[in-house]
């Protein structure tokens, strides 16, 4: 009266959450938002172009690819599943 459990091939495999390519886009965007806080920094003008207008945009640049980063989904291939 034993009865066999039968193991299913649909579970789902135990790994990372997202692919290599969100990682790298996730680092390059860390990467943007270091040097935009770089240009941020100094004690020279506080007024000149690149702490007031170049360093935020690119801060936000960086920000806005950590997000593009996250929610990127790449295609899967078929011979590849």
């Amino acid at each position: 009266m034993s009865q066999k459990r039968s193991t299913s091939d649909n579970t789902p495999k135990a790994g990372f959450v997202f692919d290599r390519i969100n990682y790298i886009l996730f680092l390059v965007s860390i990467a943007i938002v270091t040097i935009g806080f770089f240009l941020m920094m100094g004690t020279e003008d506080i007024y000149s172009f690149t702490k007031i207008t170049l360093a935020p945009l690119v801060i936000v640049i960086g920000f806005a690819l950590g997000f593009v980063a996250i929610l990127y989904k790449p295609k899967k291939v078929k011979g590849n599943e």
